[in-house]
């Protein structure tokens, strides 16, 4: 048997090809006193810099396939937007004038600067965030230090049948690799959010991320077999084995094949029960994948994208036609709005802070109690969002619910607002749903409070299970202790799923428990009936739904939830998924 190697499962399929390490130079960053005679020279190498990174990032994006899905592209043009954006072009400048420095030391100062705002952040998906800082700083240093050793000068096709193993992976990178017919891809860094992740999945590259040292365990040319689903990665296979993932490779093929054609179908059990599977969104260029699945409509539209890398908060004219674009482009179908999910440990500019630094951010000022402690900012998005009400199906979703006071102020500040506008004689839906996330121990506690007063309820278990065990999942340290099967999370979700039950409400499941195809006959018989997820894992979830009888899960989940030990829970699992 070969060598194997084990890290964190992020796109699935199975991959054999020869190693390819993507080893680049290091940047060693020192700091120049620049004489004040040539300051502005200093400033235009800056900015031929920045034009450079630019005029690489359209030629990439060029490349791009026209067939490939438009949130791809995506990637790309939000680097671009950041070469636009003052904070990485004007604020460096700045710091080359006050502190008389290289262009390269004033670049990797407020790159630090930026990256830190991100790190503080609690939600795991924004805090990858600060990958595309890193990325799109890393790429003008390498042009003022003529270090650029990207892969776009490389040979033609040089990633053609490989897999590719570095210690992390630009998007730009990934598309190149792709264009070039990588076979897999295998990095140090990263986790299930991280771009590497995202692009992975969204392009169907078998892919695994977070292996330590995986650079010191193989060797460039190395026959490798990658097996995406598992997070394993074995070097030097022995022909029997090659002979097994060959035919693991055939199987794969056939899966696609399958989900592909489950497209058109109704989401429904055999025994009848119907089951909404709605996707997960930030930005308007990721409707035609939602199309590409026909997902039921958007059970999560994050809308911090709109607030981040920008001088001030968007105003309400901003944010409605921001929302508006994705309700007109749903055509009819659901679009759940989240309102802002960041706070003050993360303010949107730098005039906000006014708050005292907090040792813990993750249980301070965030989400629905940074709103009502900045009412100017979230009366402006409650408006945007009831004017996008006037064109389809809208759903206002409000985040980080834990106690009944903090409901009934957003109720009442809806309510005051759905006044102002009739007296303004501007069109919403006065019977616009607004629902809560529960994603607080406190809040599932007491979901039966919740249930009386919304429209609908939907678990946020990222954050559900890092605050009842303790653990933060992006924490190497700890995040082995982060277990949705825990037995004290599978309680937390039935009793939520329960009160909605009872108060005649849907419940829905917007983490990435719900995305797991692992969980979904477990969370089927736990009564979930909407699922919102990464589109690109809706048709698996479908296929195991329209597989599934919810009578007989029902009765096998009684008994997951009686287990008192996670091994209990994840032998029963197992079986139940066998059925």
């Amino acid at each position: 048997m070969g060598l194997v190697v084990n890290g964190i499962s992020v796109s699935r399929g199975i991959a054999i090809g020869k190693a390819h390490l993507l080893k680049r130079n290091e940047l060693e960053i020192t700091r120049h006193i620049v004489p004040k005679l040539l300051i502005n020279e200093e400033i235009t190498r800056f900015k031929v810099a920045l034009k450079k990174a630019r005029r690489q990032l359209i030629a990439i994006r060029d490349r791009i396939p026209k067939h490939t899905p438009a949130d791809i592209a995506g990637f790309i043009n939000a680097h671009l937007l950041m070469l636009e954006d003052a904070v990485l072009t004007e604020a460096p400048a700045v710091i080359i004038r006050e502190k008389q420095c290289n262009a390269e030391w004033a670049l990797k100062t407020q790159c630090e600067t930026l990256v830190n705002v991100f790190e503080e952040m609690n939600d795991p998906y924004l805090r990858t965030r600060q990958d595309d800082i890193n990325y799109v700083v890393d790429r003008i240093l390498r042009n003022l230090m003529d270090a650029n050793d990207y892969p776009a000068g490389r040979k033609h096709h040089e990633f053609k049948m490989r897999i590719v193993i570095a210690e992390d992976i630009s998007p730009a990178e990934i598309l190149i690799m792709y264009h070039d017919g990588v076979a897999g891809l295998v990095t140090r860094y990263g986790g299930p959010n991280s771009h590497t992740a995202i692009l992975a999945r969204s392009l169907g590259i078998p892919a695994v991320v977070g292996v330590p040292h995986i650079q010191d365990f193989i060797l460039m040319n190395e026959m490798v077999v990658l097996d995406g689903k598992r997070g394993m990665i074995m070097a030097l296979p022995m022909p029997v084995e090659l002979s097994f993932y060959r035919g693991q490779q055939r199987e794969e093929k056939r899966r696609l094949q399958v989900l592909k054609g489950l497209k058109e179908l109704p989401s429904r059990t055999r025994d009848g029960v119907t089951v909404q599977l709605m996707a997960n969104v930030e930005i308007p260029e990721d409707i035609p994948i939602i199309k590409k699945v026909a997902a039921a409509g958007i059970g999560l539209y994050r809308t911090e994208m709109l607030f981040l890398n920008c001088k001030e908060p968007p105003g309400e004219e901003e944010q409605f036609q921001n929302y508006r674009k994705i309700v007109q482009a749903m055509k009819g179908a659901p679009v759940t709005i989240r309102t802002l999910d960041l706070g003050g440990d993360k303010p949107l500019q730098e005039s906000q802070r006014r708050y005292v630094a907090m040792t813990n951010p993750a249980m301070g000022l965030r989400a629905i109690r940074s709103c009502l402690k900045e009412p100017e900012i979230f009366i402006a998005q409650i408006r945007a969002i009831l004017r996008s009400s006037a064109y389809g199906q809208v759903r206002m979703m409000i985040p980080m619910l834990s106690t009944l006071q903090e409901l009934r102020q957003v109720l009442s500040l809806v309510e005051e607002q759905k006044k102002r506008l009739r007296n303004q004689r501007k069109s919403f839906d006065e019977n616009m749903k607004i629902g809560g996330m529960i994603e607080i121990p406190a809040a599932a506690m007491t979901a039966y409070a919740f249930a009386k007063r919304l429209d609908f309820l939907s678990l946020g278990t990222n954050d559900l299970i890092q605050y009842s065990l303790a653990v933060d999942r992006l924490d190497e340290e700890v995040n082995y202790l982060y277990d949705p099967l825990h037995p004290a999370i599978l309680k937390l979700i039935r009793m939520t799923i329960v009160a909605g039950q009872k108060a005649g409400i849907p419940v829905a499941m917007c983490g990435e428990m719900a995305g797991d195809a692992r969980y979904t006959r477990l969370l089927l018989g736990m009564g979930l009936r909407e699922f919102s997820a990464y589109p690109a894992t809706l048709l698996e979830i479908k296929s195991i739904i329209n597989a599934s009888q919810v009578t007989t899960l029902e009765k096998h989940t009684k008994k997951i939830l009686r287990a008192e030990t996670q091994e209990d829970i994840i032998t029963m699992v197992e079986t139940l998924n066998a059925l």
